[in-house]
């Protein structure tokens, strides 16, 4: 048996899940220190299950709390950079194109030295050990407590890297370093972009990880703990706190997992719907599609594996204004419960006009000013949003069905374009709990080879190999892992015809 738990700006919701599904669920306000909500939902949840805690295997948590802190420009701290990449890379330096207020969070420390690979692995130029100790003295002494480290095509190779963090480790024996080549992808500015935010969360991840530990302890639960990431899979919680950013986008890939799980489907639309925004996105085989775009986080391009979600500005709590000719973006967000009309609040919300039109029962009809024009002009305002951004979401002519979950799944009532049918699954204002508690852990392998026909399958075989060993390190049963990517992008304008190879690989955890 195990537990879900989706820790959100708004809400902390628990789920308890066995073989045969949901057994009890909880949905409470999330806290400032965050573990007392995560006891009060987790404790909540296992009462209405009506289960014993000892047949809990294991607790998994989702968390928007990274990504907050970086759009929020809360909790981070300075950061000192050091790009290994001279003579080569110099023309942009780190935080190019970085807005100015997290430039003034995370700082200007950024040290260009000697190093770095081309894309077959060869060196640009022998690591400037001397050049990095100077970056890491200079470290000590303005206080930092945190570096990122970067190098050209350190995926490929991380040993200038790793040898680079031994160095500033010698030097300031408390820091917190982050390597790139543990990180992201071979694009360099996307991936020391990520390495940066990566190293400026290490504070708060530790915090927040004790937090989750701490709850656990204090609701007397003994049992390993996993926290999401963005690609649907699970981290052991000691790997979360060294890499923070891997969690970014978790919530609407758990959503959207837990959306074919209650539905008992594997290839669907999906549209998660909050109290301010809405993400649609797609599923296949049960994991989302996954973005093949850089990804702003906070005003700064990433490439983290993200799913391909489209956010649109429509809530429970958006407001309905122009007689329901205009529905959101503005948003009465977690204050719904007392500003919305149908709570005894002043403000005209959709959920106020889903109250009105007969197809939701919360709060008080009789509370909502809204004539039956205002009423039938909303609900043609929110169909519209609603067919016109699933259309944009769909890769294919075939019609799939449509999950509609979130707290303002009861938006809809009506059959949405583009789609086969509309199902609003059981559980479905959970759905995020619940794809923490289904999901998988898994491994990846990325890298640059020459393919041709004499050695293609011993490569593409080596590789997958190599991704099923990461899953099982993970912590999965070997018999449950399988392979469900393999991406070969050949490599334009470059000597050898290489190819960038990328293969994924899940399995199952063993309980």
């Amino acid at each position: 048996m195990k537990i879900g738990v989706d820790v959100g700006g708004t809400n902390t919701d628990a789920v308890v899940l066995a073989a045969n599904g949901v057994l009890g669920w909880r949905k409470t306000p999330t806290t400032v220190d965050v573990y007392s909500g995560i006891v009060a939902a987790i404790t909540q949840a296992i009462s209405d299950a009506g289960v014993d805690r000892a047949d809990v295997d294991c607790v998994m948590v989702g968390t928007t709390q990274f990504t907050n802190a970086v759009i929020q420009r809360k909790s981070l701290l300075p950061v000192g950079i050091i790009r290994l990449a001279l003579p080569a890379t110099s023309a942009i330096p780190p935080l190019t194109d970085w807005p100015d207020d997290l430039i003034n969070e995370v700082g200007r420390n950024a040290y260009l030295v000697g190093g770095g690979y081309e894309f077959d692995g060869r060196e640009i130029a022998p690591l400037d050990e001397f050049a990095v100790l100077e970056a890491a003295r200079a470290f000590r002494q303005s206080g930092i407590q945190t570096a990122a480290i970067t190098s050209v095509f350190s995926p490929m190779n991380g040993d200038m890297e790793r040898r680079a963090a031994e160095i500033v480790q010698n030097e300031v024996p408390d820091i917190a370093v982050s390597l790139s080549c543990e990180l992201g992808q071979f694009g360099l500015l996307p991936r020391e972009n990520s390495t940066i935010i990566n190293a400026a969360l290490s504070q708060l991840s530790g915090h927040v990880v004790q937090a989750f530990r701490r709850a656990l302890h204090e609701l007397g639960l003994d049992v390993p703990l996993f926290i999401s990431q963005n690609d649907g899979t699970l981290m052991r919680a000691d790997d979360v706190q060294r890499y923070p950013v891997l969690t970014f986008a978790s919530g609407p890939t758990n959503s959207m997992r837990g959306a074919v799980y209650l539905a008992g489907i594997q290839d669907a639309m999906v549209v998660d719907i909050g109290g301010t925004t809405s993400d649609i996105g797609m599923l296949r085989n049960g994991f989302p599609r996954q973005s093949t775009n850089f990804v702003d986080v906070g005003g700064v391009k990433t490439n983290f594996r993200m799913p391909d979600v489209l956010a649109v500005g429509l809530g429970g709590g958006s407001l309905v204004r122009d007689e329901g000719r205009l529905v959101g973006p503005e948003s009465v967000g977690y204050e719904l419960t007392n500003r919305a009309q149908c709570f005894g609040g002043d403000m005209l919300t959709a959920t106020d006009i889903a109250v009105a039109g007969g197809w939701a029962d919360i709060g008080d009809k009789s509370l909502v000013r809204a004539d039956k024009a205002t009423v039938d002009a909303a609900r043609a305002s929110i169909r519209q949003m609603l067919d016109v951004n699933v259309e944009r979401m769909k890769t294919e002519a075939a019609d799939l069905p449509l999950l509609v979950v979130g707290g303002g799944a009861i938006l809809v009532d009506w059959p949405v374009q583009s789609v086969s049918n509309v199902l609003r699954p059981e559980f479905s204002s959970v759905a995020n709990a619940v794809g923490a508690a289904i999901a998988q852990v898994s491994g990846e392998v990325e890298r640059v080879v020459t393919l041709n026909e004499a050695n293609r399958g011993m490569v593409l075989d080596e590789a997958r190999q190599e991704a099923k060993d990461k899953t099982i390190n993970a912590g999965a049963t070997a018999a449950s892992v399988e392979i469900i990517e393999v991406e070969q992008v050949p490599i334009s304008y470059l000597p050898g015809n290489p190819t960038r190879l990328r293969v994924k690989a899940v399995g199952d955890l063993p309980i």
